[in-house]
């Protein structure tokens, strides 16, 4: 494995204190790296409890396959703690010099190779007291009313590996309060057995540290998830003491349990059995960080340990010390995070006043520069996705995005949200309607995620880990409802998951660019950094925001598009089809009149090429009605405030409006209410007049066809079932008709 001696490695690993599905990766990974099974038995036989012969070689041969490698087996080893004289590049590993720095591994405070032993002393015959003894630990750990469980009983068992005969205790007593066993060892004065019944000297005695309800001595039987046991049987006693020590473990009480460990009886108040689980994982993954080799089996809340006050095999199980290290769970873990951190400490300006640092390079220029952070807003029919693959492409090769100028240089797409060919497909086709030649492909990474998406502070470690070493500029990741943590109202929760944005770009000395939605409700009257949805923390987290607000098209400048284009459609047509009429007869002026290009249509074209007109006509409209326009507002950290930018999206691009069309429309929601309604008024009665005008003409047409004659206003007017009077004043408000005073009818003008 890229030169890394596995065997130093494993030689620091414990295996006493490995999962049996650990033990197992171990093996594995050593038969993948080319290691004989010898190496693994030899290793595995140190945990002398566990190790059964035969075992290890009968594993060894159902090992297959590439599912497990020699980086497996270092992970573990960095679990415990065991790398500090490591250090990883790319060609492995190497043995630390004395002025290389060693970088110290979460939660890792003392280095196990360097602690000093710290003594117990056992108390002499004559200063022991056994009845004080286990009052003090009991008044220590319990209320005077809650019930104790403890056990003095066994029965024997023979080791199948040793040979040696082992005291197994049994299920014990739970029936009596901590107040009456203080009692009755007040009143029988170091008769251990008249109060917790006889004990066998050469197995001891032991007790369960958590109160229990009295009617059992499983996990649900327990009241008060108090305490949890620390207990290490493979170091010397005295570096024992010394780790926990070190390690200010909250401790309750220190016992010495005859033998070869100290029982750390540690304070975990936990509310419920699952926050319990939490903190003793916790508790237990610091103690293996620094040297101390848990025995994970002690996890339960019933777990039994040495009872204080007793003899075993000649030697005494006594108190050593309670309550030291910190006071509590809370201020333990406060500390243990603390002094992880791994914050920087505070510069003076006058160090660098003179020689300032350099800044990061603009990725985009004027908006954003690399390795900071950038989110782009808008509703969901603004294109957001569009124009982030609209960044990377011009990122890759170089070009302008929505006008700006950007660096070149390699960028990663996280798509969340298409599935793998959809994402592949929209990518070529914006390459295409963008017009840029691919000529720089390779610059592009998309790590498609969609069904595969975990939160933010998952995938974090997860893209820093895959992006490393790939000298990507920018980080795009899209869209981020997909991995938001928590609640985003919440502006705690919203801070924690923006917090990931800068681990990436710190990380990698990358631009994180990510986009979020608009709040419900109209936009334009709102400032860009208000429009997000949710907390606050989104548009104040990023050193860009960059806002997209639709912008509302009148009435009067969609009519002024379908006249253009439909004129636009006809000159084209001309051009291709009758050139010669079109360099000779169609003017510039000509291009921009819709009703002259029309009657230079009708008059020149035949009835099949006026058919097809009509269909490119409608074509293009079409796309009208599918074009979107925007307005670009910013809140910049790192640069001006720049000039709102207007553009178009017309499926599936952004372009920017240079000849400055929309530069007086308003955004969707900036008009005042009472301007609204007039103009809603307006419209309505515009509609109302349209249709009105619509069945007039119709009754017109109608008559004149079935009478083979113009009608009259009389005609008319039964016709709609409306009085003459009415007639002529729609024919006040017609271009198209007039009423012919001679013959009392009414024709076309």
């Amino acid at each position: 494995m890229n030169g890394i001696n596995l065997l130093e490695i494993l030689d620091k690993i414990d295996p006493t204190i490995l999962s049996y599905e650990e033990w197992l990766k171990i093996g594995f990974s050593l038969k993948y790296e080319g290691y004989s099974v010898r190496e693994w038995v030899n290793w595995s036989k140190r945990d002398e409890r566990r190790f059964n012969d035969g075992e290890c070689e009968k594993k060894w041969n159902t090992f297959k396959g590439d599912g497990v490698t020699g980086g497996t087996l270092v992970q573990i080893a960095k679990e415990q703690g065991v790398l500090s004289y490591f250090e990883e590049d790319s060609s492995g590993g190497h043995e630390l010099a004395w002025d290389d720095v060693i970088t110290k591994d979460d939660y890792t405070i003392i280095d196990k190779n360097w602690v000093e032993g710290k003594e117990i002393q056992e108390p002499s015959d004559a200063e022991w007291n056994p009845s004080k003894e286990i009052i003090k630990y009991l008044e220590t750990l319990f209320e005077s009313n809650e019930n104790v469980g403890y056990v003095t009983a066994t029965y024997q068992k023979v080791d199948d590996k040793t040979g040696e005969i082992k005291h197994i205790p049994t299920s014990g007593s739970f029936d009596k309060t901590a107040g009456q066993l203080i009692q009755e060892l007040g009143k029988y004065q170091n008769d251990i057995g008249a109060v917790f019944g006889d004990y066998k000297e050469e197995a001891g005695a032991w007790i369960r540290f958590n109160p229990l309800d009295g009617k059992g001595i499983k996990n649900s039987n327990v009241v008060d998830y108090r305490y949890a046991l620390v207990e290490s049987d493979n170091m010397d006693l005295d570096k024992q003491n010394a780790i926990i020590r070190q390690l200010e473990l909250p401790v309750a009480c220190l016992v010495f349990s005859g033998k070869k460990s100290i029982h750390a009886i540690v304070k975990i108040h936990a509310s419920c059995e699952d926050e319990y689980k939490k903190r003793v994982d916790y508790l237990y993954k610091v103690c293996q960080k620094n040297g101390l080799s848990i025995d994970i089996q002690n996890r339960n809340p019933s777990r039994l340990s040495r009872l204080p006050g007793v003899k075993r095999n000649g030697r005494k199980q006594f108190l050593i010390d309670t309550n030291i290290g910190k006071s509590s769970w809370d201020e333990w873990f406060e500390w243990i995070e603390g002094i992880n951190d791994d914050l920087p400490e505070p510069e003076g300006l006058d160090q660098f006043w003179d020689n300032m640092p350099t800044l990061a390079e603009p990725l985009i220029d004027g908006v954003l520069r690399q390795g900071h952070k950038m989110l782009l807003v808008g509703p969901s029919k603004a294109g957001k996705s569009y124009a982030l693959i609209e960044l990377c492409i011009a990122i890759a090769e170089g070009k302008k995005w929505l006008g700006w100028n950007c660096a070149k240089g390699k960028i990663m797409y996280v798509n969340l949200e298409l599935d793998r060919a959809s994402c592949l497909h929209r990518f070529k086709d914006v390459y295409q309607s963008m017009k840029i030649a691919p000529n720089n492909l390779s610059n592009i990474d998309i790590w498609n995620l969609r069904g595969k998406s975990v939160p933010m502070d998952k995938l974090a470690p997860k893209l820093i880990r895959r992006a490393q070493k790939k000298d990507y500029i920018a980080i795009i990741i899209d869209p981020i409802y997909k991995v938001i943590t928590g609640d985003e109202n919440s502006a705690d929760q919203m801070a924690h998951f923006c917090n990931q944005f800068d681990k990436v770009a710190s990380n990698l000395g990358a631009a994180v660019i990510y986009c979020h939605h608009h709040s419900k409700g109209a936009q334009g009257g709102k400032k860009s950094m208000d429009r997000a949805s949710g907390s606050g923390v989104f548009a104040r987290d990023p050193d860009a925001l960059i806002d997209l607000v639709e912008l509302e098209l009148t009435e009067d400048f969609n009519k002024y598009e379908v006249n253009k284009i439909t004129a636009e459609t006809i000159a084209e047509y001309f051009k291709i089809h009758k050139r010669d009429f079109y360099d000779t007869m169609i003017g510039d002026d000509d291009r921009l009149s819709k009703v002259i290009m029309e009657t230079y249509a009708e008059d020149n074209l035949s009835a099949l090429q006026l058919g097809e007109l009509d269909d490119l006509i409608a074509s293009n409209l079409n796309k009208i009605k599918q074009k979107t326009a925007w307005r670009v507002e910013g809140t910049l950290r790192e640069f001006p405030k720049f000039e709102p930018k207007n553009l178009w999206f017309q499926y599936p691009i952004h372009v920017v409006d240079e000849v400055g069309i929309l530069q007086d429309m308003d955004a969707e929601g900036d008009k005042p209410f009472w301007q609204k309604g007039k103009e809603k008024r307006k419209k309505n009665a515009n509609k109302k007049k349209k249709k009105l005008n619509d069945s007039f003409v119709e009754a017109i047409e109608h008559l004149t066809n079935f009478n083979e004659k113009p009608p009259t206003k009389k005609e008319v007017a039964e016709y709609l079932g409306k009085s003459e009077r009415t007639i002529e004043r729609r024919l006040e408000e017609t271009e198209d008709y007039i009423f012919d005073t001679e013959t009392g009818t009414i024709k076309p003008k």
